[in-house]
């Protein structure tokens, strides 16, 4: 122990990022994109009678994952040597905004939660530069497009 570290931590250096991440990441990040496009789609095809029932779960879906974003966020703060309260402030932020579009009508929701996946990735991507998680930026660009896009032409055929 040292004044500099009177608890005695180890910290040990991060092994080098990957080019691009996991195999399996990539493949359950692409089979998370599943329920956008079939709620999606699934609202422009049934009868106007299932559409809420359709709205409801393509919203619920993506306020699930809006919130899980926030997450990552809450992770990597307990990770930090010295998280800010800013890290764990923004880390609550996706699932109060999902909370909200989630009472709201599914029409108004929807685009709640389109624009917070954009804003999510916006924020993931100056921090996964800050943290050297540069190469997953592709896969979460890639897959915050779809995941929004899904969510606008929801509400638009709603």
């Amino acid at each position: 122990m040292n004044a500099s570290n009177p608890f005695g931590v180890v910290h040990h250096a991060a092994p080098p990022m990957p080019a691009e991440p996991p195999l399996r990441a990539r493949q359950w990040g692409h089979a998370g994109l599943v329920p956008f496009i079939v709620g999606t789609l699934l609202l422009w095809l049934v009868y106007p009678d299932l559409q809420p029932w359709v709205a409801q779960g393509l919203a619920g879906y993506g306020a699930l994952i809006v919130a899980f974003l926030g997450g990552i966020h809450w992770g990597l703060a307990m990770n930090a040597g010295a998280p800010g309260q800013r890290a764990f402030g923004w880390a609550l932020v996706p699932p109060g905004v999902a909370w909200l579009a989630l009472v709201m009508p599914p029409h108004a929701g929807l685009v709640v939660l389109g624009v917070m996946l954009v804003v999510c990735y916006l924020v993931d991507r100056r921090l996964y530069l800050e943290k050297n998680m540069g190469a997953w930026l592709t896969l979460r660009f890639r897959l915050s497009v779809i995941s929004a896009l899904c969510c606008f032409l929801g509400a638009a055929g709603i």
